[in-house]
C-alpha cells in the first residue's frame, strides 16, 4: 500500500553540489536553499562539515549556515563525519546532523579511508555528542545496492549497520544507491530483508539515477511502506567512484511522481523547478530533471 504522504529530504545544497568543477559563490548557495524552503520543501541538508582537502565545495559551510534567512519549520542539516565536524557544525547552528557508512569494506575504504567498523567506532563519538546537546542524528549507508569495487552487495550487512547505526541513536537511516546501479527487484530483495526487523518510518531511500532506475526504485519503496525520499533539485550531483554516473534522482521528478500517484509532499513542483533552472544557469550545466525540461518547455 502506498504512503497517504511523503517527506522529501532534499539534499541539492550538500550532496548536489559537492561535485562541482570550480568555485560556487555563497550567494548562489544561498539563493539555492532560500528558494527550495520557499518551494516548501521541509528538510534541506546544507553543507558539510568535512575535510576541504578532500570536499572543497563545501569549505564554506560555517559561512551558508551562517547566511541562511530560516523558515519556520524547516530543518537545516549537515553531514558530520567525525567529532569536530560535528563541533563545527553544532557551532554553525546546524538544526540536525548526519553520519554516512558504506555497506562495502571495499567502498568504506576508498571513500573514508577506513573499514566499516573503524567507521562506527568514529560514529559512535559523533552520535554520543548528539546525544549530549539534543541534536538529531541521520544515518547514510552507502552502496546499499552495488559497489563499483566489489560489486554486489549483501542485504544482511546492510541489516547489521543499519542496526548499528540505530543503536547509536540515529532517528531515520537512509538507504542509498550510490552509484544507480540498483533495479526495483534488487530494492526489493533489500527491503524484504531489512523490514522484519526495522520498521518502516525509520528509513528512507537515496537512489542515484545512472541506469535510470531512481524512480522505478522508489516507486517499488513506496510500495512497500517507505515514506521519506532523498532527492536532489535538478538532478545535481554524482559519484565520483562511478564513471559516468549521473547524479541524484531529481527531485521534480520525484515531486511529479507523486502528484501523479496523489501521494501528498507539501512542496510546489514549479517552484522547485525554477529553483533548478536557477541553479543549473548559474553553473552553466543542463538540467538533468525530465520533468522541469518538459514543463519549462512548454510555450
Amino acid at each position: 500500500m502506498l504512503p497517504a504522504r511523503v517527506d522529501i529530504v532534499e539534499v541539492g545544497p550538500r550532496d548536489g553540489l559537492q561535485n562541482e568543477p570550480g568555485t560556487i559563490a555563497l550567494a548562489d548557495k544561498l539563493a539555492l536553499i532560500h528558494a527550495l524552503a520557499d518551494a516548501g520543501l521541509t528538510r534541506i541538508e546544507a553543507g558539510a562539515f568535512v575535510n576541504p582537502k578532500w570536499v572543497p565545495q563545501m569549505a564554506d559551510s560555517e559561512a551558508v549556515f551562517a547566511g541562511i534567512e530560516r523558515t519556520l519549520g524547516v530543518r537545516y542539516s549537515a553531514l558530520t563525519p567525525n567529532r569536530k565536524g560535528f563541533e563545527r557544525a553544532q557551532a554553525a547552528g546546524a538544526d540536525e546532523v548526519a553520519i554516512f557508512a558504506a555497506a562495502s569494506e571495499a567502498f568504506s575504504e576508498k571513500n573514508l579511508n577506513c573499514s566499516i567498523a573503524e567507521s562506527l567506532d568514529r560514529f559512535a563519538e559523533v552520535a554520543r555528542a548528539a546525544r549530549e546537546h539534543a541534536i538529531p542524528l541521520r544515518g547514510y549507508i552507502s552502496c546499499v545496492l552495488g559497489c563499483p569495487y566489489s560489486g554486489e552487495v549483501e542485504p544482511t550487512l546492510c541489516l547489521d549497520i543499519a542496526q548499528e547505526l540505530l543503536a547509536m541513536g540515529c532517528y531515520e537511516i537512509s538507504l542509498g544507491d550510490t552509484i544507480g546501479v540498483g533495479t526495483a527487484a534488487h530494492t526489493e530483495r533489500l527491503l524484504e530483508h531489512l523490514l522484519p526487523h526495522i520498521h518502516a518510518d525509520k528509513l528512507a531511500v537515496h537512489m542515484h539515477d545512472t541506469y535510470g532506475q531512481g524512480l522505478t526504485n522508489i516507486y517499488r519503496a513506496l510500495q512497500m511502506g517507505i515514506a521519506v525520499v532523498d532527492s536532489s533539485v535538478a538532478g545535481l550531483g554524482g559519484c565520483p567512484y562511478a564513471k559516468g554516473a549521473s547524479g541524484n534522482v531529481a527531485t521534480e521528478d520525484v515531486l511529479y511522481l507523486l502528484n501523479g500517484l496523489g501521494i501528498e509532499h507539501g512542496a510546489d513542483l514549479h517552484k522547485v523547478m525554477h529553483a533548478g533552472a536557477r541553479i543549473c544557469e548559474r553553473l552553466n550545466k543542463s538540467n538533468n530533471s525530465r520533468a522541469a525540461k518538459a514543463l519549462l518547455s512548454k510555450p
